[in-house]
């Protein structure tokens, strides 16, 4: 069986960091890993929460990209200019990579600029730039009305506003300015984290009220006044506010759109199992995916589920190609860290897959979760780079 093979995996992210690693370890030395990202570094986007609360630093979260080539990983640096799938090849930089497979781990693009007056309104934490500038701002910031936004769904990290709403309300209160900031939340879901189900999405809302963080589900935003400082929304009603965080509206990466990739839905099709495309040899994960669950809402876009489908696409390539090994499925199961401020964190996990619902179970807030979510963010920072 021939094994001088090139694997081609899109995206320097959780899931294509993963694959890559695991294909170069397991694949024999004449066969090519070669991993294609645009960005210097890679953002550990799990710490971003933190970052914009003043927790990290832009350095303690950042590696570079150029550093998984010690592990004989072939890194291109660029973007992506064209994206063929049926030849299984990028253009990147003017030069062509062709691979006799395929990994697409691209994740999703921000698409902030939709919604009128957004960007220039407030701070995209879901970036380092915007978290970075959110975090200096907030220790300018006194007196007033801190709104969390969700402008769009689907969005990847769904706990990731709530955290960022209770984490704001612990640092507030850290700083003796609670009582004169207000933080409020509005997002288009109908409660928070609703795929996981209705007692988790009711457990997460009493913390919310708890902390006194006023909630506006069903609430989806159409444009950003700047001059006035006024959200609005869909329904017609408004809302003020001083100092603005918000989740951009997510969107296939350019490249996917381009090639034909993305489905009537906006992401990526795959078999829920194996992750593999229309495309033979092409494989998706991650957040450019779109994998519908049971209850018609599709499985959430989160690192630990991409780091997941990207053990079992590693596993399945090196079959293909070695023989070894046995091929996998990606069954669906998940789990995730819910900062709750104060050094407490809750634990949700369970399976998404699940007949006739996802079964998610979320334990109470303490500290020994909060321990353990920062002992996965030195792993993964010392263990993949």
């Amino acid at each position: 069986m021939p094994q001088n093979k090139t694997v081609l995996v899109l995206g320097g992210g959780i899931g294509g960091i993963v694959a890559a690693t695991r294909l170069r370890r397991r694949l024999p030395a004449q066969a090519r890993v070669i991993l294609v990202e645009r960005e210097v570094c890679h953002v550990y986007s799990p710490s971003l929460l933190w970052l914009m609360v003043g927790r990290r630093t832009v350095e303690s979260i950042t590696r570079p990209i150029a550093g998984l080539a010690r592990r004989g990983i072939e890194v291109v640096r660029g973007a992506i200019e064209r994206l063929d799938p049926t030849a299984k090849s990028v253009v990147v930089n003017g030069e062509t990579y062709t691979g006799d497979y395929m990994v697409i781990a691209l994740g999703a693009e921000y698409a902030s600029d939709t919604v009128p007056g957004l960007t220039a309104a407030g701070c995209n934490f879901y970036t380092l730039g915007g978290a970075n500038g959110f975090s200096e701002a907030r220790m300018r910031f006194k007196r007033g009305r801190v709104v969390v936004l969700v402008s769009g769904l689907p969005f990847k990290c769904p706990a990731a506003p709530y955290e960022a709403a209770m984490l704001l309300d612990a640092d507030f209160r850290r700083r003796g300015l609670r009582a004169n900031v207000d933080i409020a939340l509005y997002t288009p879901e109908p409660g928070p984290m609703a795929v996981a189900g209705a007692e988790v999405s009711a457990r997460l809302r009493g913390l919310l009220e708890h902390k006194h963080i006023a909630y506006f589900p069903e609430h989806t935003v159409t444009e950003v006044d700047t001059r006035k400082h006024l959200l609005r929304f869909s329904d017609r009603a408004e809302s003020g506010f001083n100092m603005l965080a918000y989740v951009p509206p997510h969107r296939a990466p350019a490249a996917v759109r381009a090639a034909g990739l993305a489905e009537p839905g906006g992401w990526i099709a795959v078999n829920r199992n194996t992750l593999e495309t229309k495309f033979p040899g092409v494989y998706a994960i991650g957040d450019v995916t779109g994998i519908p669950l049971s209850i018609g809402k599709p499985l959430p876009k989160a690192g630990v589920l991409a780091h997941g489908e990207a053990d079992v696409v590693a596993d399945n390539i090196v079959h293909a190609i070695t023989g070894k090994g046995a091929p996998r499925r990606f069954l669906g199961n998940g789990a995730c860290f819910i900062e709750t401020g104060n050094g407490r964190a809750g634990y949700g996990s369970g399976n998404f897959f699940a007949e006739p619902a996802p079964q998610i179970r979320l334990r109470t807030p303490g500290f020994l979760n909060h321990l353990l979510k920062i002992a996965v963010e030195k792993y993964w920072l010392s263990r993949w780079f």
